[in-house]
């Protein structure tokens, strides 16, 4: 689909035009096991492209049974900003033609870029080969699948992988760019309780910054976090994501404007699950480490 103009250089806000904007639908985004919608926003002359997502197209979770994917979408973007890195993409809860639902800001992906939506492994072209990734840069990929044991300089290691077809099963390294972009990922994940982190939700743009969406499933009050970012697992933080977890620790404290608006968004069980994610990462001082409880990668993982 082709995406209108990005906002022009106006005072409307993409938060603004989000919440107040008339939402027209134009298209349906297939694939997804949840209703997905591909929308434009128009308020005081400015236009974008945007993803809708109802309440009422989504599916019962058993695991999920408190709260909505449209509201905790809604939660890992305000706790994005919250932390200064802006990792997800403008997010509002507001009423559209099917109800109450999340849109988002629609976010091209950068023409080649590795790590989006329908990436698969290196024999299908997620960026490697048997001799190895290049170095990452900003524009290279983000997920590879290598022959052998070690990652190689510029990337770091996740796990093995079976790929290949009927009769050309091989076993490869599946690694992620060493980038620090991907490593503030990995902090938000551990502290929204990711449980659903794949490729195909890393949104590379033209701008160099990467996007994450989809995080329906997240603030969960029991262990669930599940990526592929699993490189830096055990190793310290940087002072920079030590001084934004300072900081979102600050800005959860009962009566502050961060944790009355997650109040509207998630239930008091999950903001407690998440002030002590936070207390633990600061107390440790470390990334996340697989609990053992819980599947590490999720399944695909693109």
């Amino acid at each position: 689909m082709s995406a209108p103009e990005r906002i022009p250089t106006r005072s409307v806000s993409p938060q603004e035009l989000l919440a107040k904007g008339e939402l027209t639908v134009r298209g349906q985004v297939r694939g997804a096991s949840n209703a997905v919608l591909y929308c434009t926003v128009e308020y005081d002359g400015v236009s974008a492209a945007c993803v809708y997502k109802p309440v009422a197209g989504e599916r019962p979770l058993w695991d999920f049974p408190d709260g909505t994917l449209a509201r905790r979408e809604v939660a890992a973007y305000e706790l994005s900003e919250a932390m200064g890195w802006g990792l997800v993409p403008p997010t509002v809860l507001r009423d559209g033609p099917y109800g109450e639902g999340m849109c988002q800001l629609w976010i091209e992906a950068s023409e080649g870029a590795e790590g989006t939506e329908g990436t698969t492994g290196a024999a299908d072209g997620m960026g490697a080969g048997p001799e190895g990734p290049a170095e990452p840069s900003g524009e290279g990929p983000l997920l590879a699948l290598v022959d052998g044991d070690e990652p190689g300089e510029g990337w770091k290691a996740v796990g093995f992988a079976e790929v290949g077809g009927p009769g050309e099963e091989r076993t490869a390294l599946l690694v992620h760019a060493d980038d620090v972009r991907l490593r503030r990922l990995a902090v938000l994940d551990a502290v929204i309780n990711n449980g659903d982190r794949k490729g195909g939700h890393l949104l590379p743009a033209a701008d160099g910054r990467i996007y994450a969406i989809d995080h329906g499933v997240t603030f969960n009050a029991d262990d669930k976090l599940r990526t592929l970012l699993w490189g830096w697992a055990g190793e310290p933080l940087t002072e920079e994501a030590l001084d934004a977890l300072r900081r979102l620790s600050a800005d959860l404290a009962d009566g502050r404007p961060l944790a009355a608006r997650l109040a509207e968004l998630i239930t008091p069980a999950e903001i407690h699950a998440l002030r002590a994610r936070v207390a633990d990462l600061l107390r440790t001082g470390r990334h996340r480490e697989p609990s053992g409880q819980w599947p590490a990668i999720p399944w695909p993982p693109v």
